[in-house]
């Protein structure tokens, strides 16, 4: 499939007795050129990351940012604060104390982190997403408990009996097409 292929509504749902299964299933599809596919499983698997070929992950550098915002802010606050606005001489230390504003910027630093890391995983997550056509399927709710399930979208160049015909043949045990047009 190319980059160009345009992508309909409609997915191939598989669902396989193993976590090596899956993950093996999910490397050798991939292998054949389908894209957007994705995994869901009751716990994070081993090796699933490098079968869908998701790129490495973006956080720590939105934990940098964060850390580095936090540093700057409480930095630059402590220093108007207490050298330009409203400079106070306590026991004859200078006013531009910057070893005694570590504790803030420490703080500010991870809290900022803290926040950039939980919303910038929102984000990257496509979160909160109440709704894919996936979720439709009764057999899909193993998802949370004891299943291990592979959705591969069907692009307009290819049959969704052929898809099928595939993830059996590489062990699914239960295969469905999921349509994503709501009545």
């Amino acid at each position: 499939m190319s980059a160009e292929t345009k992508v309909l509504d409609s997915w191939v749902l598989a669902e396989f007795a193993t976590p090596d299964a899956l993950v093996d299933a999910t490397r050798q599809m991939r292998e054949k050129g389908y894209e957007g596919m994705d995994t869901y499983s009751p716990y994070p698997l081993h090796g699933g990351s490098e079968a869908l070929g998701l790129p490495p992950s973006r956080v720590p550098f939105i934990a940098l940012g964060g850390a580095l915002t936090g540093i700057v802010t409480a930095l630059a606050f402590q220093t108007y604060m207490n050298t330009f606005d409203y400079p106070i001489n306590v026991g004859g230390r200078p006013t531009l104390s910057l070893p005694a504003w570590v504790p803030i910027t420490f703080e500010l630093a991870v809290l900022l982190t803290a926040f950039g890391i939980f919303f910038g995983l929102l984000g990257l997550s496509r979160l909160p997403q109440p709704y894919h056509p996936v979720f439709e399927s009764e057999e899909f709710r193993s998802a949370s408990t004891h299943g291990y399930w592979l959705s591969v979208p069907k692009a307009l160049t290819a049959k969704a009996d052929d898809i099928m015909d595939q993830l059996k043949a590489l062990g699914a045990t239960h295969v469905t097409v999921v349509s994503g047009e709501k009545e």
